[in-house]
């Protein structure tokens, strides 16, 4: 028999536990960083693997307790809306391509992180394998010939798809086009790229020349295999606009499907990546987002993966968010590891 002294002294134990469990719920609930805040994140207006990725750092900033209001829209608009403290964050940036346009913003707004993609993706030169092989063009300086120029257009002059007006990938090229002296033998086209990249698919597969600007991972390299369907045509010397940095040599090993098999095969510039910017006030007072964000990156093996299913089965919300739950699901550990620094760093 318990003595009536002990059922006092046990049932003071549990009164005192159970305040502190009454005590402690609101500190718990308290505990997540981002309870009662929103984030205003954006995410860029050309569909790709970018939307699965950022489904998924969605998925990671509401396990901190913030909610997210998505916005979709151009880089040059991001910037604007950034700088003045209307949007915090975008994780899909292509740099160094926009790092001109970033200067003129980076009083209100930083780089976070180093890039979504492990390793960094490349950028180049792309004809149909058909026509290389048939003619034997291994490089972009035999654009000058306007015999090999006129396959690819008429009049002695190469069609060239180039980027949307709006992408500053597109001045690189046009730089690249007078720098190299293709100015009078392509035809530099710049349109609404998606829509003109799928006249481009279909010609490569009817057996047809074509001629055009790209980069990996995205789904035009999925669509055209380089190696298979397609060639890199290595470009004659490095050479960007001066205010474009070039982190590197655009030499790079171990590119498949360079013309003439090339190694390393020098493409556009040097590696490009998927970089994060945000409003500085909202980085500063949210130091979880700007720790999460720094842990995030994905396998370029991944990111081709994602360009190659959003080819084949579309860029539908319901096809983004199941790759971003596949991946979660498959990859809890890192993923709960990411929220659990982030929590630790708030």
């Amino acid at each position: 028999m318990i003595s009536l002294r002990a059922k006092h002294f046990v049932r003071k134990i549990a009164m005192a536990a159970l305040g502190a469990v009454i005590l402690q719920g609101p500190v718990f609930a308290q505990s997540l960083p981002g309870k009662s805040r929103t984030v205003r994140y954006a995410q860029g207006d050309s569909l790709g693997a970018n939307y699965v990725t950022s489904q998924i750092i969605s998925r990671a900033i509401r396990s901190l307790g913030y909610r997210v209001k998505m916005s979709t829209l151009n880089t040059t608009l991001f910037f604007q809306a950034v700088s003045q403290g209307d949007l915090d964050l975008a994780t899909d940036i292509n740099m160094p391509q926009r790092m001109p346009a970033f200067r003129a913003v980076e009083t209100h707004a930083e780089i976070i992180g180093t890039g979504m993609i492990l390793g960094g993706g490349i950028n180049g030169y792309l004809i149909d394998r058909k026509t290389a092989t048939a003619y034997g063009i291994t490089s972009l300086a035999q654009m000058k010939d306007p015999r090999l120029a006129t396959l690819f257009g008429k009049d002695g002059r190469a069609d060239l798809i180039n980027c949307d007006p709006g992408w500053s990938c597109g001045d690189v090229v046009d730089f690249q086009l007078d720098q190299f002296g293709l100015k009078h033998t392509v035809r530099s086209v710049r349109g609404k790229y998606e829509t003109l990249m799928v006249e481009a698919v279909a010609r490569v597969k009817r057996g047809e020349p074509a001629f055009f600007y790209a980069w990996s991972p995205s789904w035009v390299n999925s669509a055209l295999i380089p190696g298979e369907d397609v060639v890199w045509l290595p470009t004659p010397e490095d050479a960007l606009p001066p205010n474009v940095p070039n982190r590197g040599s655009a030499l790079v090993p171990g590119v498949a499907g360079c013309a003439g098999g090339a190694d390393p095969c020098r493409m556009a510039m040097a590696s490009w990546n998927w970089a994060s910017v945000a409003n500085k006030r909202f980085i500063a007072a949210n130091p979880a987002i700007k720790a999460l964000i720094e842990q995030i990156k994905f396998p370029l093996e991944t990111w081709s993966d994602w360009e190659f299913n959003i080819n084949k089965n579309g860029a539908n919300s319901t096809n983004v968010n199941r790759m971003a739950d596949e991946w979660i699901s498959q990859n809890k550990g890192t993923f709960d590891g990411w929220v659990a620094t982030a929590k630790a760093a708030a």
